[in-house]
């Protein structure tokens, strides 16, 4: 094997997590997400609600129809981030470069350190004994010639399993007469456009390649050569920096006509979206403002703006942004930074130099925070902290939100 990769997958992270804090939840059908009144979409499920067709994204009120005796959980994203921290440090000590997809997950190139095959196999063993005794967590490890196969290892033997796949002939052997939907990129979209072609497995692409590249070009190109388990993507590790943008977004549990409280939900957004750049060093260079209206209808405004590393002046471009666009009801709104670089890329401004500048912007937050607090009844003092865990974000907003109609 030219290169052995290996992918650690956590088995419904959310869900283990909170089982394993509360034995008590242990067999039972646990939904992490949105509360079944609320609006808002599954966020991830036990393997029991799994049972009843219970799915990740999936509408909450269809998740409650489908199982309506499960146990409802909001996520609690901070307990979850520092637990995948901890899960990090423990697969990273195995590989030369590790990539990480997500909280629960990860690519490792342990080509120098396992040798062979069977070398990789004691990795991964390792891998999985020490989630369980160090984190009291179980997880699915695929062992393959390439991050696709090593994905669809992972993903074979779920819950706790462990699969290899250790060359493209074996990779090709195992899905020849599945779906298109199997190969990494195809998603619903571009699956329904292959099936209408009469194009429906993994052979019919290796039989009809010319057929696939007309329809889809340059991504048909790329799926025929998976449909051969040709893949030589390296595992690259993941840097803060590499991220397109920076965002946080609310779903308000009733559409919102009043734009005064969009600009006031701005400002708490804003704050959220400050704190995670300023965690990673980051500096945008754009803001973006999304909304989603009641009609499901989405629009994304931006605007380059040359220093919007402050929640200030994010905020204040966002409002700009919110002016200019229709009004009608929302049901969503968001908020955020792009063209991001490191501190060290980042061009200085007058405001770098002259501290009164930052005193007024300072002090302009300040006043937003004392009209939030003169308008809905919020106190900041001492409690600015919690607002940027996401419970508590929604918690404030929908507060808001409600304290306006009454």
């Amino acid at each position: 094997m030219e290169q052995i990769i290996i992918h650690v997958d956590m088995d419904a992270f959310f869900a283990s997590v909170e089982i394993r804090d509360n034995p008590a939840l242990r067999g039972k059908p646990l939904i992490i997400g949105a509360l079944p009144a609320e609006r808002g979409v599954v966020a991830t499920c036990s393997y029991e609600a799994r049972k009843y067709g219970v799915h990740s994204a999936m509408n909450i009120k269809e998740a409650y129809r489908l199982c309506p005796n499960g146990i409802y959980m909001r996520p609690n994203i901070d307990k979850y981030r520092a637990v995948s921290g901890q899960l990090h440090e423990i697969w990273n000590e195995y590989a030369s470069a590790a990539e990480t997809i997500a909280l629960d997950e990860a690519y490792l190139d342990v080509t120098e350190r396992a040798k062979d095959l069977e070398g990789a196999r004691k990795i991964a063993r390792a891998i999985k004994q020490r989630t369980r005794d160090e984190a009291g967590l179980t997880c699915s490890v695929g062992v393959a010639y390439s991050k696709t196969a090593a994905k669809m290892a992972s993903e074979e033997k779920k819950p706790d399993g462990y699969f290899e796949i250790p060359t493209a002939r074996d990779f090709v052997d195992l899905i020849i007469d599945r779906d298109v939907r199997v190969l990494y990129t195809v998603g619903e979209m571009t699956a329904a456009k292959l099936h209408a072609a009469g194009i429906r497995t993994v052979r019919d692409i290796q039989e009809k390649q010319e057929r696939v590249i007309r329809l889809l070009g340059k991504q048909g190109r790329w799926i025929t050569r998976l449909a051969f388990g040709i893949d030589e993507r390296k595992v690259t590790p993941y840097r803060p920096q590499d991220a397109k943008s920076i965002s946080r977004e609310v779903t308000f549990q009733k559409d919102v006509s009043n734009y005064e409280l969009l600009k006031d939900v701005l400002v708490l957004l804003a704050l959220c979206v400050e704190r995670r750049a300023k965690r990673h060093e980051l500096h945008g260079n754009g803001v973006t403002l999304k909304l989603t209206y009641a009609d499901m209808k989405g629009i994304t405004r931006s605007k380059i703006t040359a220093d919007c590393d402050s929640a200030v002046v994010i905020w204040r471009e966002a409002v700009k942004l919110l002016e200019h666009v229709e009004k009608r009801p929302v049901r969503l709104i968001g908020v955020g930074i792009y063209n991001l670089s490191g501190e060290e890329g980042r061009q200085l401004t007058l405001e770098d130099y002259f501290t009164e500048a930052r005193r007024q912007r300072e002090e302009e937050l300040k006043k937003a925070l004392d009209a939030l607090q003169g308008r809905y009844g919020l106190d900041f003092a001492g409690h600015l902290e919690q607002i940027y865990q996401m419970d508590t974000l929604h918690k404030t907003v929908e507060y808001m939100r409600r304290h306006i109609v009454s």
